[in-house]
């Protein structure tokens, strides 16, 4: 039989694709994992990884069991969290992932009011791109996220908290008229600068300015909204950036703002966690404490559920 343990392994060893980064993920030996991968080949009468001489690969049938291994562990660990669950709100553990345009603007905000709130909850932040926070939450290594929704998966659910307005941020010139309604046909592909490659902020950028990624810089792709503004104040292009940074990222009086003619480019940020969680009401809490931060007295559009 499979147990618990051989899934884990097996499901670090599909997202890394090498035994001993599995193995350091796992906290065990190489050969020991690689014995594990083993017997549940055995066990399934299948292959699962196609061994090759400088890589490794799934096989098509081991990636179906990733996933579904994926999927269990994410219910192993909703298991566990309902067997925990005491009567407190926002207590013991909450795991929270948030994507990198919005940690740096919301979470000095919300952080002092859990803390005041709920002095007792041990809250560890996971900070990175919306697909690894995604794959984690799913995973069970995360509870909740703090995203740009939709999160595009049936079996997340979601809450959305505030609508973000995006604004063009170029550098300031005695003829500009930041009064003046910004207009995605006006902004040149080769000079909007974005974030690197699986931001979600780069391809909202990219859609609502209708420009095809083969029609950018090729060798420009920033990390950080930080690095982007101190570009756009030395004249190097123009970004649009979340309304939610401007008090951060728009300091520099090189900078000038617009924004756009109606309709607005805009995101909704949301909570997501998965379906099956048994913490909704935690989640609830904490989506309350973000609008308490952003002084927002209503959720941007009903409770939303994913389909």
């Amino acid at each position: 039989m499979i147990t618990l343990r051989q899934l884990r392994y097996f499901d670090a060893l599909s997202r890394h694709l090498h035994f001993g980064r599995a193995a350091d993920e796992c906290g065990i030996s190489q050969p020991a994992l690689s014995q594990q991968i083993q017997e549940m080949e055995a066990t399934l009468s299948l292959p699962l990884i196609e061994r090759g001489a400088r890589r490794l690969a799934l096989t098509p049938k081991g990636e179906e069991i990733a996933r579904r291994a994926t999927r269990i562990l994410g219910d192993v660990r909703d298991l566990t969290d309902f067997a925990s669950q005491g009567g407190d709100v926002l207590s013991g553990t909450l795991k929270l992932g948030v994507i990198p345009s919005v940690a740096p603007y919301v979470l000095p905000k919300v952080l002092p009011l859990v803390h005041e709130a709920y002095p007792g909850l041990e809250l560890h932040l996971r900070e990175t791109r919306t697909d690894q926070l995604k794959q984690e939450l799913v995973q069970g290594r995360l509870d909740v996220l703090l995203m740009a929704l939709p999160s595009g998966d049936a079996n997340l659910e979601s809450r959305p908290l505030f609508v973000d307005r995006f604004l063009l941020a170029r550098r300031a010139g005695a003829d500009d008229d930041a009064a003046a309604p910004a207009s995605p046909d006006a902004i040149p592909p080769d000079r909007l600068l974005l974030l690197e490659e699986g931001h979600c902020l780069r391809d909202q950028a990219l859609t609502y300015c209708r420009i095809q990624k083969s029609e950018l810089q090729a060798s420009f792709g920033s990390a950080s909204l930080a690095t982007i503004m101190q570009m756009v104040a030395n004249g190097y292009g123009v970004t649009l950036l979340p309304e939610i940074c401007v008090d951060v990222e728009a300091r520099d009086r090189r900078i000038a703002l617009s924004r756009f003619a109606e309709p607005e480019p805009q995101r909704e940020i949301g909570l997501v966690w998965r379906r099956s969680s048994p913490r909704r009401s935690d989640f609830e809490a904490l989506g309350d404490l973000v609008l308490a931060a952003m002084k927002i007295g209503q959720p941007a559009s009903p409770a939303l559920a994913d389909a």
